[in-house]
């Protein structure tokens, strides 16, 4: 018997994720079993993990931020459906997704280009399903200025931020020291727009740029001057998603708002001799929303934009030297992946 799917959109959150998580297993047997070998090649699900200081930090657009145990997050097998997280209104969609120690600092970086430094546990600890708490409420904004950017304090390396207009600074870690003048001004945002997004480096690497469109471009860090350049030559209606420091090991996972993700390998993504040119074809989709360096043994974290989160092992994503479409890392329901954060 075939039945039309009602309208689930004034049912409780609850309920909706009970319905969908049924639906996901009718799904699931309805197609053709996986072989023996193919089941075999999969790394073991290791659903419990011993209690750890790192938290998963998820942040609203408007700057509600919670943080939770990462042992509380239980894996999942790629193509899951995951698990609801930080409770926002509905015209308040989770943006940020990361994963910090307990013990250091997140940067926030605003639309206006200036720098906060705010330890991690100055954040309420909280269950996995829970409201969070305002990152700003002690931070001096200045109308209009919003949240941009969420990343982790580090004590070493580079950090690298690419604005609206595709144009890279580089600041040494020093530059964010343990007295930073709260709302440090990293750049003028009237020459070069508003960042939009960041990542670390090591100082003698490659820089990896991915765009919404699926391109990317990788150069070395090297060739950024102090003034900054422009990273990648964007085509129209494209926008930069994501940057990360690369060497020839790396692997980087590359992750599209329908939920489909694929793992390119450094080793075979070309450097270009100098930053600025168009980029190369590095995922089949038109809108890629983020991307993180993924070791082998780490895991993949992605949250959606109802909330829904899910935590798997990113050696289930079968790595890849040349353009594909990906595959299904996050079943969805009228739903989008908004946000993607790798764990070591």
């Amino acid at each position: 018997m075939d039945f039309e799917r009602p309208d689930l959109s004034q049912t409780s959150p609850e309920i909706r994720a009970y319905i969908e998580a049924l639906e996901t297993e009718l799904e699931s047997l309805r197609r053709p079993q996986a072989s023996t070998s193919t089941t075999a090649d999969l790394p073991p699900l290791e659903t419990d993990e011993p209690p750890t200081t790192l938290n998963v930090i998820t942040v609203s657009r408007s700057g509600l931020a919670k943080r939770t145990p990462r042992h509380l997050y239980s894996r999942q097998r790629r193509g899951g459906m995951g698990i609801f997280d930080l409770e926002t209104p509905d015209d308040d969609p989770p943006t940020h997704l990361l994963v910090a120690d307990e013990s250091h600092d997140l940067l926030l970086i605003t639309t206006q280009a200036r720098a906060f430094r705010v330890p991690v546990n100055q954040l309420p600890e909280s269950q996995v399903r829970s409201k969070g708490s305002s990152l700003l409420d002690k931070l001096a904004l200045r109308d209009p200025e919003q949240l941009a950017l969420v990343v982790p304090h580090q004590k070493q390396g580079y950090l690298a931020v690419v604005t609206e207009q595709a144009h890279v600074r580089r600041f040494r870690y020093h530059y964010f020291r343990d007295d930073m003048e709260p709302g440090l001004l990293l750049f003028d945002t009237k020459d070069v727009g508003q960042p939009i997004a960041a990542g670390w480096s090591s100082g003698s690497e490659d820089l990896f740029i991915a765009t919404k469109q699926g391109k990317a471009i990788r150069f070395s860090e090297q060739k950024i001057t102090t003034m900054g350049n422009l990273g990648i030559r964007l085509s129209t209606g494209d926008s930069v998603v994501g940057i990360v420091g690369v060497n020839d090991k790396s692997r980087i996972c590359l992750l599209s708002s329908d939920g489909k993700g694929t793992v390119r390998l450094m080793s075979t993504f070309t450097a270009n001799k100098a930053p600025g040119a168009g980029g190369k074809a590095a995922l089949k989709s038109d809108d890629v929303i983020g991307i993180a360096a993924v070791g082998k043994k780490d895991d993949v974290f992605a949250i959606s934009r109802l909330s829904k989160i899910i935590r798997f092992q990113a050696a289930e994503i079968p790595p890849k030297d040349g353009i594909v479409q990906g595959v299904n890392c996050m079943a969805l329901r009228a739903d989008e992946v908004v946000a993607v954060s790798n764990s070591q």
